[in-house]
């Protein structure tokens, strides 16, 4: 049971078969056990079957959440995916098209909570429900450097698609803008990567070393 197949000549990653006698630990797949594990997963999870670790996840989920506009099939979205279960965000809200490209997210969303709201009006209604200010991330006039932004710990980093980047009506939803600092010839840069800073800006705010 593997996250993919592996390729010719790529070395093994994970263990093999787990000797007997398995231990008795209701978290432990026996198939894994059997077959042994290949997933990309850290040591700490070996043999464990996929609901007891997002289980395990749950219990210790950072409170920030991350929506991306999907209005275009954004291939950038699976990286968002993966970035955020390596930060382990609460959530992540997919806008817009239902449908998006799990290729970049390597299995992640497998342990990471994804929700999809149709419309930027969906995803307000509930983040004022759960009393979330949105965050946006993108540079636009007016926008304030997220270098210098105290960020909320609870709230939800909204970004736009490749490209065009946040939408009117994402702009307009959002308690803030903000830009991060850019030094070179580009105008921007890719919303994986920014999406990944972001987060790592939160974190490094809000979450304990380890």
């Amino acid at each position: 049971m593997s996250d993919r197949p592996r390729r010719p000549g790529e070395p093994p990653v994970g263990v093999g078969p787990h000797p007997k006698p398995w231990p008795e630990d209701p978290r432990l797949d026996p198939e894994l056990l059997a077959e042994g594990d290949r997933r990309n997963v850290l040591d700490q999870y070996r043999y464990w079957s996929r609901d007891a670790i997002v289980e395990d996840l749950d219990t210790r989920r950072h409170p920030f959440h991350v929506a991306i506009e999907n209005w275009q099939h954004d291939l950038n979205i699976g990286t968002v995916v993966r970035t955020a279960n390596a930060f382990l965000c609460r959530e992540v809200h997919i806008v817009g098209k239902r449908r998006w490209n799990r290729r970049g997210a390597m299995v992640t969303d497998r342990y990471q909570h994804v929700r999809h709201q149709p419309t930027i009006e969906d995803l307000v209604t509930w983040a004022d429900a759960e009393g979330l200010p949105l965050i946006g991330i993108d540079i636009v006039p007016g926008a304030e450097p997220l270098e210098t932004f105290a960020l909320p710990e609870a709230c939800v980093l909204l970004f736009g698609q490749e490209g065009p980047g946040l939408s009117p009506q994402a702009q307009a939803a959002c308690s803030v803008v903000c830009s991060i600092a850019q030094y070179g010839s580009t105008r921007s840069i890719n919303v994986g990567v920014a999406a990944g800073i972001a987060m790592h800006a939160w974190v490094r705010e809000h979450a304990a070393p380890g």
